[in-house]
């Protein structure tokens, strides 16, 4: 069986190269990819939780179905935000990409 801090430090090491490429990347795809991998470690954290918790409560479970949802939301607004962006000015370089500012 493997223990909890496995996880846990898999967790750390996933959120941390989502961090880091959210941080240091200019692309704006590349930041959702970022973005993903964070929620991914998140869900590996929820899992990891409900595995070694009760194993009759589904606490773990619903709330890693609810961060799927929220991570597939955020990738069909995201990119299609990235589409029309780049319709219009033709990058997708996020220090480029000004439109909001005043």
């Amino acid at each position: 069986m493997v223990p909890l801090s496995w996880y846990l430090i898999f967790a750390a090491a996933l959120f941390s190269i989502g961090m880091f490429g959210v941080l240091s990347r200019r692309n704006a795809v590349a930041i959702l990819l970022g973005i993903e991998l964070m929620l991914n470690s998140v869900n590996i954290n929820l899992a990891a939780f409900w595995r070694y918790g009760d194993v009759h409560l589904m606490a773990g479970q619903v709330f890693a179905i609810i961060v799927f949802a929220v991570a597939a939301a955020e990738v069909a607004v995201g990119l299609a935000l990235v589409i029309s962006v780049y319709r219009s000015r033709r990058t997708v370089v996020a220090d480029e990409i000004d439109m909001m500012k005043w």
